[in-house]
């Protein structure tokens, strides 16, 4: 009889995908699957305090690495403990192959009170994934295991789960021989051709002052996009596709794509006023970034997306492409070579409003306006921006911090406080291989939610400024109050730990930063040590933060 069981066949199988990093908790339905990890030695079995915790984790080291990222939890409670680190991984489009136990065959759907059992766990996660499956048998572990990350790597990524027995798990099998030459049958991605890519390169072609919008689904088409603004376009970005283009490129404007706050930027919307042309790549174009769609946009709009669902979907288009961005681009460059023939101006006018926006952004921040350019002096190019849903993010964080690569900064897209810390805890150890440092910035009421999560960091050395902007509460909650409320603050003010104390305790050091100046220094002092380190940064002694208002319907 085989000792291969089905729970080794899950851990090489992994391995044999690429993914260098799983991450969970060890649970009594999933000990076989672990017990191989470990065994194997050919993935590294991050612990998290919490199931929350860890799916989160799974997703930023989906994100940093640009692969697989691979979450293994338990049945039941901790299946559902997962469930929000699920659901911010669909709404980033991030690919995490979610592995977790089942109650054994016999007991399923009978309602005997095996343990963690539940009336219908795969339900429960198919609401919260993109898909979910159950492994029936030991014979059909390889293909469904195969399917489950093939769905969670194609267009539009997004988790996938699949549950797996604890008999099945414990069952024999023959090793697969397809594991000496593994390769996921992943579809090729769509590329227009003929007549189709002819009227996209004819309608681009007529552009005098082009602008190019770059969304999360043009991740891997930086090498492209620099192509086009070598020819003379201008680029934006939505907020989760900084560094496609480095944010240092004369002719990127980063996320200054028309909206401060909640109010338009005068300056962005006016450059936006005299392109005659919005090529927009991979980007759904969100309400939170364009005013709730009432942002001045170019009027003539070409979109290109792999998902057909996507055409007119916030703004209409004139030409709509369905095809794989970073692809298309690269085809559209080409045959754009010595064609386009672009306004002498444009890339003057841009310079021009990229300087006068920034500095219009700056003067909204308060006693706060030197902390991005003080954070990005001392932060290393290659350095990764991971931030939580903060004041702070959601002004400059998000808007006005420059990064340089495509996967170098993350934040929850759906906008769910608490998950910052997990999120860079998961870079942090996607970044280790190449010794790239992390900075995560939280507030202390989403910091609190999963402050557990500090000892995961320090047990696994990971190198990560923790940085926490400390106000005493929700603070974004309590601008929301002020302006819409008629200034009644309820339930936002919090008792938050010492967090010198709570660093102490968890055996790193940290620094405190009392006045604006301090931030740069201060954080420098953290990036310079060796594994995880934290800087605190004591709001009341700084000053309020400016009115920042989320767009309420």
């Amino acid at each position: 009889m085989s000792s291969y069981l089905v729970g080794d066949l899950v851990a090489e199988f992994l391995a044999c995908c690429g993914v260098q990093a799983a991450f969970g908790i060890i649970s009594v339905h999933n000990v076989p699957v672990l017990d191989a990890v470990a065994r194997q030695q050919r993935l590294r079995f991050v612990m998290a305090r919490g199931e929350m915790g860890a799916a989160h984790m799974a997703d930023g080291f989906a994100r940093a690495s640009g692969g697989l990222g691979a979450l293994i939890t338990s049945t039941g409670p901790g299946a559902a403990n997962a469930a929000s680190g699920l659901l911010e991984a669909g709404f980033a489009g991030s690919p995490v192959l979610h592995i977790t136990g089942q109650s054994p065959t016999r007991t399923l759907g009978r309602g005997q009170g095996a343990v963690h059992d539940v009336p219908d766990q795969l339900g429960m996660l198919r609401a919260v994934s993109k898909a979910a499956w159950r492994v029936h048998s030991p014979q059909e572990a390889l293909g469904v295991l195969t399917r489950a990350a093939v769905e969670a790597l194609s267009p539009r990524q997004g988790p996938v789960s699949v549950e797996i027995p604890f008999d099945v798990q414990r069952s024999a099998v023959e090793r697969p021989a397809a594991f000496d030459r593994f390769v996921l049958p992943l579809p090729p991605r769509r590329v227009p051709q003929g007549a189709e890519l002819d009227a996209l390169v004819e309608r681009v072609a007529r552009a005098k002052r082009p602008m190019l919008w770059l969304g999360n689904g043009a991740r891997e088409a930086g090498a492209a996009a620099a192509r086009l603004l070598g020819l003379g376009f201008a680029a934006v970005n939505s907020q989760a596709a900084h560094g496609i283009v480095p944010g240092d490129h004369p002719m990127n404007l980063g996320a200054l794509n028309g909206s401060r706050h909640s109010s338009p930027d005068p300056v962005v919307e006016a450059l936006f006023e005299t392109c005659d042309l919005l090529l927009v790549a991979g980007s759904r174009l969100r309400l939170s970034e364009t005013r709730e769609g009432q942002c001045r946009l170019p009027k003539s709009r070409v979109q290109i997306d792999l998902d057909p669902a996507a055409e007119g979907r916030t703004y209409a288009s004139e030409l709509f492409v369905c095809g794989d961005s970073a692809a298309t681009l690269d085809a559209l460059a080409q045959r754009l070579e010595g064609r386009l023939q672009v306004d002498p101006a444009f890339a003057a006018d841009v310079a021009a409003a990229k300087r006068q926006a920034e500095d219009a952004f700056r003067a909204t921040l308060g006693p706060y306006a030197e902390f991005p350019g003080q954070l990005r002096a001392v932060m290393p190019r290659d350095a990764l921006w991971v931030r939580d849903v903060t004041l702070h993010n959601g002004s400059w964080g998000n808007k006005a911090f420059p990064m340089y690569g495509p996967h170098d900064g993350m934040f929850p897209i759906g906008l769910g406080i608490g998950q910052g810390l997990p999120l860079g805890i998961g870079a942090a150890v996607a970044a280790h291989a190449a010794g790239r440092k992390v900075v995560m910035m939280a507030g202390d009421g989403g910091f609190a939610m999963n402050m557990t999560e500090l000892w995961t960091a320090v047990q696994e050395r990971l190198d990560i400024v923790v940085l926490v902007m400390n106000d005493g509460g929700y603070g974004v909650i309590k601008h929301i109050q002020d302006s819409v409320y008629g200034g009644r603050r309820h339930y936002g003010d919090l008792l938050s730990p010492d967090f010198g104390r709570l660093a102490a305790l968890a055996g790193m050091p940290h620094w405190k930063v009392g006045a604006a100046q301090e931030l740069g220094d201060k954080v420098g002092q953290a990036l310079a040590v060796r594994g995880p380190a934290m800087v605190e940064v004591d709001m009341a002694a700084i000053g309020e933060f400016p009115a920042y208002v989320v767009p309420m319907k």
